[in-house]
């Protein structure tokens, strides 16, 4: 249960730095509001999953999911740029995440 929650808080972090974006600086109310709503569902969920992961695994994970995430929707929403090597550094940090996920006890 513990892993799933700290997918779901990678899931919540992904959501709140696009809720971020589109605040345009936490003006507009919508986007404001979901930043907050999602940033707070992410902190509960990595809360939770630390209880029983260890919280350096955790924690990597969780930002590494949240970097990639936002990282996708950059080029696939964004039109930021996809080059090679930046597309290689992001399949870098999934081997790490799956290396993290493999090791943790």
């Amino acid at each position: 249960m513990a892993w799933l929650a700290l997918f779901a808080a990678g899931v919540f972090e992904i959501a709140w730095a696009v809720a971020m974006k589109y605040s345009d600086g936490f003006t507009k109310l919508w986007p404001t509001l979901t930043f907050g709503v999602t940033a707070w569902l992410s902190f509960m969920c990595l809360s939770f999953a630390i209880k029983t992961l260890p919280v350096g695994t955790a924690y990597a994970i969780w930002t590494g999911i949240g970097a990639v995430g936002i990282a996708i929707f950059g080029i696939a929403w964004l039109g930021e740029p996809a080059g090679l090597l930046r597309v290689a550094f992001i399949a870098l940090i999934v081997v790490g995440i799956l290396g993290l996920k493999i090791t943790a006890t």
